[in-house]
């Protein structure tokens, strides 16, 4: 337990101080801009920012995506951005759960739902872990110590080849996923950590039974960079800054994945930092838009600043749609205003 609790507050630690993003590729962003109306024919008091996402209504289409728990440290982060995410109305993932699943004791730094009793919480597990002993009832209990409205599993191959201690068996895993999905009653989906899904895994995964994808691509944090960090291995340290340009940018995965799976649930998530990129990620195709390290270090540092944080992208995307004349978020889906600059 005290090693799976160390390397959650490393990585935490790791995240706030160290330089981790990727270097030579971006999210993607910077290459879109809205092309202003300057009538937008609606009032910006009567924005609706409301969505749906897997049949369940929300406030705004906005995520705070999983990061962290398993830890004293992590469980305070995570009690703080639920709050957060209650009050604003923005559904929540959790970081990898396994540890609490492995060690009960740490189950109470993932047990959010007293703290946000309201909003979808995505509990989340490793994809890799279903070869290395997990079954359905494992994830089960995941979904119960998170008491989550759905789960997410992420692939982290790059990360766990770079980690100490990382599992590299990846083999055979897309059937595992197949039984998942069909024996867990709840949706399950899949999510990268930062170096993205393109539109063939993608649809693989939605004809395997996954219920949503979420990107995560690159041009956030690299995860081949944070474990650079933890590692004493001098042929991985040095290796890591060989792939510290590696992946997929994040509005490229939204598209491609869109155009393959015109109905399938869809999150945006991978170096979002404004409320304008989350508009550009759901005028691109996605059903949410996702925020990770952006919220972190307003998240340890106090509820106000973190509130402050997640008031200010809801402006900030709520400005852009009135910007265009989107009244609502099936408008700015819709919308013919976002252009290739």
């Amino acid at each position: 337990m005290s090693l799976t609790s160390g390397r959650k507050t490393e990585h935490i630690r790791i995240c706030l101080d160290e330089e981790v993003n990727t270097v030579g590729v971006t999210s993607g962003f910077n290459q879109y801009a809205f092309r202003h109306n300057a009538l937008p024919e609606i009032d910006f008091e009567q924005i609706n920012l409301s969505a749906f996402f897997m049949e369940r209504k929300l406030r705004t289409p906005l995520l705070i995506s999983s990061m962290t728990g398993g830890s004293e440290t992590a469980g305070r982060i995570n009690e703080r951005l639920a709050e957060a995410a209650e009050r604003r109305g923005w559904a929540m993932g959790v970081g990898s759960v396994r540890a609490a699943v492995e060690h009960a004791e740490l189950s109470a730094t993932f047990a959010l739902r007293h703290k946000a009793p309201t909003i979808p919480i995505i509990a989340n597990l490793g994809a890799v872990q279903l070869n290395y002993g997990f079954g359905t009832d494992d994830c089960r209990r995941a979904v119960e110590i998170a008491e989550a409205d759905m789960l997410v599993l992420h692939l982290n191959g790059l990360q766990e080849v770079f980690q100490p201690e990382g599992n590299t068996a990846f083999g055979g895993l897309l059937q595992r996923i197949e039984h998942l999905c069909s024996n867990l009653s709840i949706p399950v989906g899949i999510k990268e950590v930062g170096w993205g899904i393109d539109a063939d895994t993608a649809v693989r995964l939605h004809n395997a039974g996954v219920a949503f994808i979420d990107v995560a691509g690159a041009g956030g944090t690299s995860w081949s960079q944070v474990e650079k960090f933890r590692s004493s291995d001098p042929v991985r340290r040095l290796a890591a800054e060989a792939f510290a340009d590696w992946g997929i940018p994040t509005t490229e995965c939204i598209r491609a994945v869109r155009a393959a799976l015109p109905g399938g649930a869809l999150i945006g998530s991978g170096g979002l930092h404004t409320g304008v990129d989350a508009a550009k990620a759901l005028a691109l195709g996605a059903d949410l838009a996702g925020f990770g390290r952006a919220l972190l270090s307003p998240a340890v540092q106090s509820e106000q600043l973190l509130d402050e944080v997640l008031s200010r992208v809801e402006f900030e995307l709520r400005t852009a749609m009135f910007g265009i004349g989107a009244a609502d978020i099936a408008a700015l889906k819709t919308t013919d205003r976002l252009i290739r600059k």
